[in-house]
């Protein structure tokens, strides 16, 4: 027995596609949301309502000493990814659902050159090649002197680097401890960064607002729960592209429900981006390397 898991690329496309519609779910029900309430509230109560999944590991947690290294990761690490998320929220009401997804995966792009200038990872000519081709793919999308590029747009380019620079210090963190507490510890520190923010403008939520950020809790949760198995199921270079299709459900969604015209050239764009990032994990799958380059999904709210 060599202990080393069989490849499945069958059930990791499976688990991706599983993933991809749930992640989808969650933009549509914010998107469904609206812009009554604030979007650090927002994002402050959809954690909030998501502790509850943590509760079972409660007592690890408290059991748990940490030095002091350790809790300035976990506290960087949450300041950056309660930007991203209030960011986030704030962008997803107000720009199309599919402008969204496709720039939501920049934050590989991101995640590379983080690794390249802070963990020592070599950037080849081929990886600067994909970067280029994943800002050329951002400038297709924002097409900036030809359409009107809103706050939103803007938002969302901050939300790629807070991602980008969140992922980083969660694979240096899970060095040290386990991807539950590392999940788990997030998820308690963003609800503290957003509870500021949302008593700065509280709107009191109706029952229907809260169950749809109950919905957005589950369907986040259970979004990471099935990444992981697609990602324990087959390589990242076999589930990688899999995520392309989520900016073609998150178009056809946006057509068929909110009215929202199909942009041929944000399509393009995130077909480019998203080459760009499975081009990235199938060459750190040929020199098998420990993957730097996240699943565009391991990065969402």
């Amino acid at each position: 027995m060599t202990g080393i898991r069989p490849s499945r690329p069958g059930w990791g496309v499976f688990w991706m596609v599983v993933t991809g519609a749930q992640f989808v779910g969650v933009t549509v029900l914010v998107k469904t949301l609206g812009t009554r309430i604030p979007a650090p509230e927002a994002a402050f109560l959809r954690y909030v309502l998501g502790l509850v999944f943590f509760i079972p590991i409660l007592g690890t947690l408290l059991r748990q000493r940490y030095d002091r290294k350790l809790w300035l990761m976990f506290t960087a690490r949450g300041v950056a990814h309660t930007g991203a998320v209030a960011l986030w929220f704030y962008a997803m009401a107000r720009i199309p659902i599919a402008d969204v997804t496709a720039m939501n995966y920049l934050s590989p792009i991101y995640v590379t050159i983080g690794a390249a200038l802070f963990l020592g990872e070599r950037l080849a000519l081929r990886r600067v090649l994909a970067i280029l081709a994943a800002l050329i793919g951002t400038l297709i999308i924002l097409r900036p002197g030809f359409r009107e590029i809103g706050s939103g747009h803007l938002a969302m380019l901050f939300v790629a680097i807070c991602f980008g620079a969140s992922y980083l210090l969660a694979k240096l963190m899970t060095n040290r401890v386990s991807p539950a507490i590392v999940v788990a510890m997030l998820s308690i520190i963003v609800t503290i960064g957003l509870a500021p923010l949302a008593a700065m403008n509280w709107v009191t939520p109706t029952l229907t607002e809260t169950l749809i950020l109950f919905g957005v809790a589950c369907l986040a949760t259970g979004g990471h729960y099935t990444m992981t198995l697609a990602f324990a199921a087959a390589p990242l270079a076999v589930t990688q592209p899999v995520s392309f299709l989520q900016l073609v459900w998150a178009v056809l969604v946006g057509a068929l429900f909110f009215n929202e015209r199909v942009d041929v050239f944000v399509v393009l764009g995130g077909t480019l981006i998203v080459g760009a990032v499975s081009f990235i994990s199938w060459r750190e799958m040929v020199l098998k390397r420990k993957a730097v380059t996240p699943n565009p999904s391991a990065t969402k709210v």
